[in-house]
């Protein structure tokens, strides 16, 4: 693009290439790249262009922040708005474009820098002090934000602190967490990433932590010791309201042309169709303005556009702090297309757009064209997607009247297009007790009154189990590889069989056309693998034919196996099996295409043209988690961008829009009022994502409790199970996760100032340490390492963690017992008889207190045993993990770990190959770094390995 080339600043020179953030600085009017060791830190007297790029090549997706300081300069802020169009130009002017003040920021600005953005006084113009040359210095700090903090320097007095917000005292030797009466219960938990990112960052993980609560002064040291600070305690004032806590409040847009800089309202509903691609448009929704750019205006309109947006909020009296966001045609957000009615799809945008966001583990999801065409007999090596464990039990009911009627064991499998279904899966993953998912399978011609009575006695049952079940509700056509994999093979066949269906059949003076075995039937079977083997009977004329597929066809007491040219292996093998269920004992005669005899062609009522069928592949996209909420009755929603496993807190119902399939997330201290709505929800984000996002509306819908998601729920996540054991609210599971079940426990029982739970803490302290020493169990580890120390470092905190729980006990047995605190212990203790980890390897370095319940045999951990001396042993495959992680692995070539090497590698985890590649040939081979590989999602991981064929 030539008009790229020519504003292009040199400091823009490459950009984007890699998927990340780059952050410029703007100093002297010139952006200047930071280096990423000052990432995350931003200075109050500058502002900073930041460019965040996900995806890969010509899918590659742009989101451009600049961000303007509060002592910034006028003419900084402007140039920084100035240099975001030059480098939007530079990117091919795709991006999407934000404007982030300070304080003010964005939800999704901040999702890049976790767990917070530091702002600092000071700006480039005054000099910058290296870290070394800075003394330490005491701040105070009050954080806000449920997911991402807004973190704010106040002044280090007592007269800043009140009763509703959450406060971080950083001192030299320990960080203090004041939570004042009425905080958030969210915003404490999220306060505690901070301190550990304080902790490590800047105490090189050594200093204390304390939490403090508002009101409660007694017996407390800590308590003391931070009022102390502020010389002495005193009552608190009550919060005084700054600018920081005004809320916009968004309003239904109005819309507004511009020319040469000036805006001119559009009259009449909002609709796509006013907005026209050679135009920029300016949508003011009252806390956000929205500048549309048409696809075909030149860059200088684009700047006089980003100008205009300044000028009309200026002119409006509007808050400095008013959000505005700038768009490019086809790249619109989901909050700009909540403001029109609805949002038609157009065609697939072109070049580099077209396939952006598409996942080859989502691809998987329908089962539809995932290799092309594969000729003859060639067997199919696909990636089959999460599926549920198998060797459980199926049961099936079909919905008759008011009751469910079970489905005989031989006929499960088998699904009418006329009825209702209620499938109950019950199985056993890895070491948790029984586990439950439990379907409503919905024929496409089945009456209401079925679909109606299907929900209600799925709930009935989903209620009988404690909600403890996965509950799913799943369309005829539609069905996810994990149900499809339920059933060998799975059939959906004419008709019905219920009352109701065949009822309906004479209202409406209809013919039956049920399957029967002796009747004329035409099966596509067009799967291959065990996720996708679903057989759907059609029209059996011979129009129906594709070459792409394997059929099966009845007439009486005949039937034919016929194969497409273009057919599979697997499916040419799944024809006999389809055939066996529906009429077993039956001989086939095999037709292939183009050998048919005339009996084939006969039972078809005569031959006709066919084509091989073409199957579009479904639009696969990025997943999505959302919160939502009511507004006027509206529904509306927010993403969670950059989402983790800590973003689904407790006390809140999010949603998990895969576009393959929909999940309500409900976690467990939702009000259960609410918790009975979750279908409810679900259904309402379905209908706004169909006519704004093309959604489908008969996509699958689940409802997901916490502490019972499935596999094909945490693929999605970089799923700890550890992080799932413990019970409490945000600010106690946050407790847990990062300080250990001592910790956690330690001021759970503040709190509720009670005796109870000792044993849940110590089943939640030895789940944490079998965490530890096995991350391969079922959970994605943090980025390991090569050697055994960083590891080491690990299991050394999480034996400390559980000997905290074990000693707090074992004072409770004796109360004479006065351990000494802070000793440094590499032998075991005497005493047989107290609580103990056993250890067996020397390199373990483990701090505790003196007297502790630790035990080491050579250091290395092998059994935990509890003050009665009962062994409680670890598995095997522990020690072989720890073993194998001290001993060092090593490292392999690429041409030894890839999965076509002609030598593979043996006493390696197969299912990490790319962890033994040197630093080098894995930056080479996966085009990023181990860290930022992972801190990905596991299907993310699994999707880059299976590319390089290291999965």
């Amino acid at each position: 693009m030539s008009s790229s080339t020519k504003v292009m600043d040199p400091a823009f020179q490459g950009v984007g290439q890699k998927v990340g953030t780059e952050i410029w600085r703007i100093e002297n009017f010139e952006p200047v790249l930071l280096p990423k060791s000052e990432y995350g830190k931003f200075y109050m007297g500058d502002s900073y262009i930041v460019l965040q790029t996900s995806g890969k090549g010509g899918s590659s997706l742009y989101d451009i922040h600049f961000w303007i300081g509060k002592d910034s300069s006028q003419d900084e802020a402007g140039t920084a708005a100035i240099k975001t169009v030059e480098l939007d130009a530079a990117l091919g002017g795709r991006a999407v474009q934000h404007r982030e003040l300070q304080g003010h920021e964005s939800d999704k600005f901040l999702s890049y820098f976790k767990p917070c953005i530091i702002p600092l006084e000071g700006g480039v113009a005054s000099g910058f002090k290296k870290p070394e040359e800075e003394k330490f210095e005491t701040r105070l700090y009050v954080c806000r934000g449920k997911r991402n903090v807004r973190l704010k320097q106040v002044s280090f007095a007592r007269s800043s602190l009140n009763h509703d917000d959450v406060f971080i005292l950083d001192t030299e030797n320990k960080i203090y967490q004041f939570n004042g009466a009425n905080s958030n219960i969210q915003e404490r938990a999220k306060a505690l990433e901070v301190i550990q990112y304080f902790k490590e960052k800047y105490h090189e993980g050594k200093c204390d932590v304390a939490i403090v609560d508002d009101g409660k002064l007694q017996a407390e040291s800590d308590s003391g010791d931070f009022w102390v600070l502020f010389g002495g305690f005193a009552p608190i004032g009550k919060k005084t309201l700054s600018e920081d806590d005004v809320i916009l409040e968004r309003t239904p847009g109005t819309l507004y042309s511009i020319m040469d800089g000036e805006w001119k309202m559009v009259e009449g509903e909002l609709s796509k169709s006013m907005l026209e691609n050679n135009k920029c448009y300016l949508l003011d929704c009252g806390a956000e303005v929205f500048i549309w750019v048409g696809r075909v205006t030149q860059v200088e309109e684009r700047k006089a556009a980003s100008q205009a947006a300044d000028e009309f909020i200026t002119s409006q009296n509007r808050p400095k702090s008013t959000r505005i966001t700038r768009l490019i045609q086809g790249h619109e957000t989901h909050s700009f297309k909540s403001n029109f009615e609805s949002w038609p799809m157009g065609a697939a945008a072109s070049g580099g757009e077209e396939g952006r966001g598409k996942v080859a583990a989502l691809l998987k999801q329908q089962g539809l064209g995932l290799k092309g065409i594969v000729k003859g007999t060639t067997p199919v090596n696909e990636d089959v997607p999460p599926l549920l464990e198998s060797g459980g039990k199926t049961e099936v009911w079909r919905i008759n009247g008011n009751a469910k009627t079970p489905v005989p064991k031989e006929e499960i499998g088998k699904f009418y297009s006329g009825d209702c279904y209620i499938v109950l899966y019950t199985y056993h993953s890895g070491d948790k007790k029984e586990e439950y998912f439990l379907c409503c399978w919905t024929g496409k011609d089945s009456i209401q009154d079925d679909q109606m009575m299907a929900t209600k006695l799925s709930n009935t049952m989903s209620n009988s189990f404690k909600g403890k079940p996965v509950q799913g509700r799943i369309f005829e056509g539609k069905e996810p590889p994990q149900f499809i994999a339920l059933f060998q093979p799975m059939v959906v066949l004419k008709g019905g069989l219920s009352s109701g269906y065949k009822k309906s059949l004479e209202e409406k003076e209809l013919n039956d056309e049920t399957y029967t075995v002796d009747g004329v039937a035409l099966i596509r079977i067009s799967g291959t693998s065990v996720h996708n083997n679903k057989a759907v009977q059609i029209d059996a004329v011979a129009a129906s034919l594709s070459s792409d597929d394997c059929f099966l066809l009845q007439s009486g007491s005949s039937i034919f196996s016929w194969h497409g040219n273009q057919s599979t292996f697997e499916q040419q093998q799944l024809v006999a099996k389809v055939a066996e269920f529906l009429k077993p004992g039956a001989t086939l005669k095999y037709a292939k295409e183009g050998t048919e005899s005339s009996a084939f062609w006969f039972a078809l009522g005569g031959k006709e043209s066919y084509t091989s069928k073409k199957v579009t592949q479904e639009t696969v996209r990025d997943p999505h988690l959302c919160t939502f909420s009511f507004n006027n009755g509206k529904f509306e929603v927010s993403e969670v961008y950059n989402f983790s496993q800590d973003d689904l807190l407790t006390e809140d119902m999010l949603i998990l829009d895969t576009h393959a399939e929909v999940f309500v997330w409900v976690g467990q201290s939702v009000d259960s009022r609410e918790k009975q709505k979750a279908f409810e929800f679900g259904q309402a984000y379905i209908d706004l994502a169909t006519k704004l996002e093309g959604l489908s509306p008969d996509v699958p819908l689940y409802k997901v409790t916490e502490g019972n998601e499935p596999c094909f729920f945490t693929t999605y996540f970089s799923w700890e199970s550890s992080k799932a054991i413990a019970h409490g609210n945000s600010f106690v599971k946050k407790m847990f996760s990062l300080f250990g079940a001592a910790h956690s426990s330690e001021n759970q029982d503040k709190s509720n100032r009670s005796n109870q739970g000792g044993a849940t803490q110590r089943a939640s302290a030895l789940a944490a340490l079998n965490s530890a020493f096995n991350p391969s169990s079922g959970t994605k580890p943090a980025a390991p390492r090569p050697s055994g120390r960083g590891q080491g470092s690990q299991r050394a905190a999480a034996v400390a963690a559980l000997s905290n729980v074990l000693t707090a006990e074992q004072k409770k047995r004796s109360p004479e017992a006065s351990p000494v605190r802070g000793g440094r212990s590499r032998s075991p203790p005497t005493d047989t008889g107290s609580a103990g980890v056993k250890s067996e390897n020397a390199n373990v370095e483990v701090d505790s207190q003196e007297g502790s319940p630790v035990k080491e045999t050579e250091g290395r951990i092998s059994s935990v045993s509890d003050s009665n001396g009962e062994e409680l042993e670890l598995k095997q495959e522990i020690q072989q993990e720890v073993l194998q992680d001290e001993n060092g692995s090593g490292t392999y070539s690429y041409d030894q770990l890839s999965t076509k090497s002609a030598v593979p590698v043996r006493g390696i985890d197969l299912k990490r190959r790319e962890f033994y590649l040197s630093d080098e040939e894995f930056q080479t081979v996966l085009g990023m770094t181990k860290e930022a590989f992972y801190r990905l999602p596991k299907w993310k991981q699994d999707v880059q390995k299976k590319k390089v064929f290291l999965f």
